[in-house]
């Protein structure tokens, strides 16, 4: 064997050897990953001025009340000059304010987006998109003696006298003709009169300001030349249960798989005013002395013979008309009604 070779087979010998050497270190050397337990990240501590947020979702015309509002550090950074600051914030006059543009839960509260009582453009404020406010006059009994606060929800009801029937006396009567409707002010207020301590103040009043559809202010309109209006305040748990009744009825299909639009169309159908499937009382459902019905009125004296007749709407003999039970006698063409007990 030439020393060339020799060369060569020795210098590939060396070179495996160390690559060996190396890959046995590698080996050797790397130990087996450990798993390491990661503990809970560490709180994220806002240090910044407290700010005013909101508590829930406040959509456009929210009256806001105390627990509408609170306080939140805000990192230092991000604070705006529109926000309301805690130094130098009373939130007790912020209560009775509208919102003007929708605002988020736990979004800063700006001023820009409240509108105050007396502001131009407050009441419009108030109002929902295609609402209208109508106001109605109402005494100290039919505004539950003061008890009805802007903000809540009444029934309206209508209270009239039907004149007509036999005997000269009216009907009276008494019917719901809407029923979940907000209300905007009393008088010419937008928010609860607060006492020294600190709760809401029950006042007189004489006007109320509702808030209707356009159709609905029609019908006020003109239930205000019909008769009495009066307020009758509606309980909390009435537009949950109104709701399920709905949905369990079928008039209301519930989306399915989307909790957002759910709740968003559970939340419209509760807040929206209802008219037509009214319910009333008459005079006859307090007092057995009362009427229920208006009666039919009696002809007048002296109506000439071939008007009247009989009851049932039957023509009487000879077109007079006959008071009492009577019988239909048919010959051929002719049809005559004789009294029970008369002649034939």
């Amino acid at each position: 064997m030439d020393s060339r070779k020799i060369v060569l087979l020795v210098g590939a010998l060396l070179v495996a050897g160390i690559t060996a050497f190396f890959a046995r270190s590698l080996l050797v050397g790397a130990s087996a990953p450990q798993a390491v337990a990661m503990g809970a990240p560490a709180p994220v501590v806002v240090t910044g001025p407290e700010v005013l947020v909101a508590t829930r979702a406040l959509p456009v015309g929210t009256i806001l009340d105390a627990t509408a509002l609170k306080f939140q550090p805000w990192p230092q950074q991000l604070v705006d000059n529109a926000y309301y600051l805690k130094a130098g914030t009373d939130v007790a006059k912020l209560t009775g304010t509208v919102v003007r543009n929708a605002i988020t839960a736990g979004q800063p509260v700006t001023r820009g987006a409240l509108v105050s009582p007396g502001d131009r453009g407050f009441l419009a404020a108030a109002l929902g998109p295609g609402m209208r406010a109508v106001t109605v006059s109402v005494s100290s009994q039919a505004a539950v003696a003061g008890f009805v606060f802007p903000g809540d929800r009444i029934d309206l009801v209508l209270t009239q006298t039907v004149n007509g029937g036999g005997d000269g006396q009216p009907l009276k009567v008494s019917e719901t003709i809407m029923r979940n409707v907000r209300v905007l002010a009393t008088d010419q207020r937008t928010d609860n009169v607060v006492g020294e301590d600190g709760k809401s103040k029950v006042t007189s009043y004489s006007t109320v300001t509702l808030e209707a559809t356009p159709k609905m202010a029609e019908q006020v309109a003109v239930a205000r030349t019909i008769g009495e209006l009066s307020l009758s305040l509606r309980a909390l748990a009435d537009n949950s249960t109104e709701l399920e009744e709905a949905i369990a009825s079928g008039a209301v299909k519930v989306p399915d798989g989307d909790p957002r639009a759910e709740k968003a169309m559970m939340l419209r159908l509760a807040t929206q005013p209802q008219t037509g499937g009214t319910t009333f009382a008459t005079g006859a459902d307090v007092s057995r002395f009362q009427r229920s019905t208006v009666p039919a009125r009696a002809p007048a004296a002296g109506t000439p013979m071939g008007t009247g007749t009989a009851p049932g709407g039957a023509p009487g003999a000879g077109g007079a008309t006959i008071q009492g039970p009577a019988v239909r006698i048919a010959r051929g063409n002719t049809v005559t009604v004789v009294p029970v007990g008369g002649k034939n």
